[in-house]
């Protein structure tokens, strides 16, 4: 029987290129070589729901969208509170794992740390949050902050392929970076993070120095179909997102993984590494 998927997001977080050279850049972090699933592969920020992502505590914490208004876009979810917790975990995990707060001081204005205490303090809290010392909503009301899910556009839906023992219904999210804040990996799950352009990703992937697992080599390709950010954040807010659940088969040959419409895949990265005794990452 298959194992259950977790609910699970992430961010695809974009930032613009400077105005004579346009475009834009994509930020991908790496996998750590140890971690059970995805590992040395490079993947957008996030991961797994909490308990507390879908909590009432959250909820008074958010700007943009509610219970009701994330349901009627995540359809499919499995409940209100997990479609919300879906744009918290998204937030929380890029947070923890580049350091990038996707968050309000005041309504409509974007958290500005800059280089001085506050950033400091920002820091030393979000090894607390990584550590388990501290909970994301105590987090959020000391700091008098508000999440700006009204900024994250749902972008894809993808499941993780029957055949593996990890598996995730992961949410793809996109937003423009916010202006002012940098980003720096956790160093345990992430062993580095880059901006790129999606075209260049693709180019190292195809040289064999830029791993993507089949989710994040598709997005890529679509990213690197438009020029801009807005046409991104344009295409995101109109297009009509469904669920892919791609199929994997073991040949002579190695993996092959199969898209819902049959166009095969070889050679890919390992999503999972056949180990139960290593921790999951």
């Amino acid at each position: 029987m298959p194992v259950r998927p977790k609910e699970a997001a992430t961010v695809i977080l974009l930032r613009r290129c400077p105005p004579d050279d346009g475009g834009f850049e994509v930020l991908m972090v790496l996998r750590h070589p140890k971690s059970r699933f995805v590992p040395r592969a490079y993947v957008f920020p996030g991961g797994i729901l909490d308990d507390e992502d879908t909590s009432a505590a959250m909820e008074e914490r958010i700007e943009g969208i509610d219970r009701e208004g994330a349901f009627r876009i995540l359809e499919d979810c499995p409940s209100p509170e997990i479609a919300l917790g879906s744009w918290v975990a998204g937030i929380r995990e890029t947070f923890e794992e580049v350091g990038i707060l996707l968050a309000y001081e005041a309504p409509g204005r974007w958290l500005v740390p800059g280089e001085g205490p506050a950033q400091e303090r920002l820091c030393r809290k979000r090894r607390l949050l990584f550590e388990g010392k501290l909970s994301f909503s105590r987090f959020l009301r000391e700091e008098r902050l508000t999440l700006a899910c009204d900024r994250l556009l749902y972008y894809s839906h993808w499941i993780t392929p029957e055949l593996l023992p990890l598996r995730y219904d992961v949410r793809f999210f996109v937003a423009e970076a916010p202006p002012g804040q940098r980003a720096f990996h956790d160093g345990v799950e992430l062993t580095r993070h880059i901006w790129i352009r999606p075209e260049k990703a693709l180019s190292r992937f195809r040289e064999g120095a830029f791993d993507m697992v089949l989710p994040t080599l598709a997005t890529m390709k679509e990213l690197a179909s438009r020029k801009t950010v807005d046409e991104v954040l344009a295409w995101a807010g109109k297009k009509t997102v469904q669920g892919i659940l791609t199929r994997m088969e073991k040949t002579d040959e190695g993996i092959v993984e199969y898209m819902p419409d049959g166009t095969a895949f070889r050679n890919l990265p390992p999503s999972v590494v056949e180990d139960s005794s290593r921790k999951e990452n």
